[in-house]
């Protein structure tokens, strides 16, 4: 997304000696690559920080191949989350602001065209994860614990770009 970050994102390519990998800059919500030109999209906890995640999923869409597959890891929200609770829970889990619910992540894929569509928790957070961090914060902990425990995941998401449906060449051939 930024200059330095391809300064180091080849630097690290270098130093691994790896040769079959191209950076390029650019922004998820407009991927600067051609439709139908990707076979697998890896993606580490960036779709939450986006603003406009229906763009995201539309973007990988239409970059990946027929039958291509969106594994990406991301934070995800598990039931229904108070607003207030997501901003106080925001100061030990800066991804959440913007994390989907799992219910709606999967639909938002579903929305885009993807088919296939997993999501499997990879971590469950407790507030004990947390506890020392809010004790400095002001935050009463444990009258929020109950509300927010065990609510948000890391967790991985798949997706697959559905198989192009070839064209029919006549009244028998597609029965």
């Amino acid at each position: 997304m930024t200059d330095e970050m391809l300064v180091l994102a080849n630097e690290n390519k270098r130093r691994a000696g790896v040769e079959n990998v191209e950076f390029l800059k650019g922004e998820i919500e407009h991927i600067p690559l051609p439709d139908d030109s990707v076979d697998v999209i890896i993606s580490n906890c960036v779709i939450n920080l986006s603003a406009d995640k229906d763009r995201v999923l539309s973007e990988a869409l239409r970059v990946l191949k027929p039958g291509g597959r969106f594994a990406v890891s991301d934070v995800v929200i598990r039931g229904e989350m108070p607003a207030e609770i997501r901003q106080s829970v925001l100061l030990w889990v800066g991804c959440v602001a913007g994390a989907l619910e799992e219910n709606e992540y999967r639909s938002k894929l579903a929305s885009a065209g993807f088919e296939k569509i997993e999501i499997e928790p990879t971590r469950i957070y407790r507030m004990e994860d947390a506890r020392e961090f809010l004790s400095g914060q002001n935050i009463d902990v444990d009258a929020i614990a109950p509300q927010v425990d065990g609510k948000f995941m890391s967790a991985f998401v798949r997706a697959v770009k559905p198989q192009r449906k070839e064209p029919c060449c006549g009244p028998t051939c597609c029965q």
